[in-house]
């Protein structure tokens, strides 16, 4: 839990929240215009904060600008992509109305509000991809990292709406969401804002975790991507784990990125740098375009 005095050390916070249990909508929307990733980072540690309300306001609001910045930047399809129809709080898209109409008739007949994952939407998507996004939470959980973090795990969600899993690790792996959940990508993003830092790094175990997650899918693509310095500090040799994985991507952050590197060479691994959490759109592109 973070109190309010240490939220306060950030020169935007007070600007932001004037008072305990408050969040001034208009100072943070020109925050979030002018530099949206000391909002993310902002948002990410009020998250935690002490003040309950503040932490529930904070969590609605990055959870909405995470998902914006997510969908931020280049987005190139590759091949012939296909309409399909899914669950509206899982994915954008327009109404399907031939797959929803019992729901609307029903809610209008009721007076009901109605459940976004009762209705359908139509949207494209990209030949069968399926990722795994892999999170190294060892070290210290900065707001700025778990904003990254939180980003990232958006991206996924936007890119392989219905084929898609996030792990976390330190010394062991925790499944935020496996591969065949249907969990909605705001929930598993107030998760990863919710992430508190480990010691120990077991990267082979990481990497053994998410082979087994998309063993589950049946895409003809299959994408471990993981974010990390790629120095291992207990656990087997990783070098095996990643040989064995179909593909591999990994984001380095940008300050770090020696045993990224290294590690990216020797296991034939794309790799990208990130420096804020309004990178992860270019790194995505850049490490999945083949």
């Amino acid at each position: 839990m973070t109190p309010r005095p240490q939220l306060a050390r950030d020169p935007k916070f007070e600007e932001i929240s004037p008072d305990v249990g408050q969040i001034d909508d208009d100072a943070l929307a020109e925050l979030a215009a002018d530099d949206p990733d000391h909002a993310l980072s902002l948002l990410a540690q009020m998250r935690s904060a002490t003040d309950r309300t503040l932490a529930v306001l904070a969590a609605r609001l990055a959870g909405r600008l995470v998902l914006d910045v997510a969908k931020a930047g280049p987005v190139r399809a590759r091949g012939v992509g296909s309409m399909v129809s899914s669950p509206a709080d899982r994915v954008d898209g327009d109404i399907d109305l031939e797959a929803s109409i019992d729901t609307l008739v029903h809610a209008r007949a009721s007076g009901e509000a109605i459940d976004p994952a009762d209705l359908r939407v139509r949207h494209w998507t990209q030949p069968a991809t399926a990722l795994c996004l892999v999170i190294d939470r060892s070290g210290s959980m900065s707001g700025k990292r778990l904003a990254t973090a939180a980003v990232a795990a958006a991206a996924c969600a936007h890119r392989a709406p219905v084929d898609w899993s996030v792990l976390a690790f330190a010394d062991r792996v925790i499944a935020v969401k496996s591969q065949d959940d249907a969990r909605s990508s705001l929930g598993v993003v107030d998760d990863l804002l919710r992430l508190r830092g480990q010691g120990t790094t077991d990267l082979a175990g990481a990497l053994i975790a998410a082979a087994r997650q998309l063993d589950r899918s049946r895409a003809k693509r299959r994408v471990t991507i993981l974010m990390s310095d790629c120095r291992a500090t207990t656990g087997a040799d990783a070098l095996p784990a990643a040989r064995r994985l179909d593909e591999l991507c990994i984001m380095a952050p940008a300050d770090d990125a020696d045993d990224a590197e290294t590690f990216a060479r020797q296991v034939g691994a794309t790799l990208a740098t990130v420096e804020e959490p309004s990178d992860i759109p270019a790194a995505f592109l850049r490490v999945l375009e083949r």
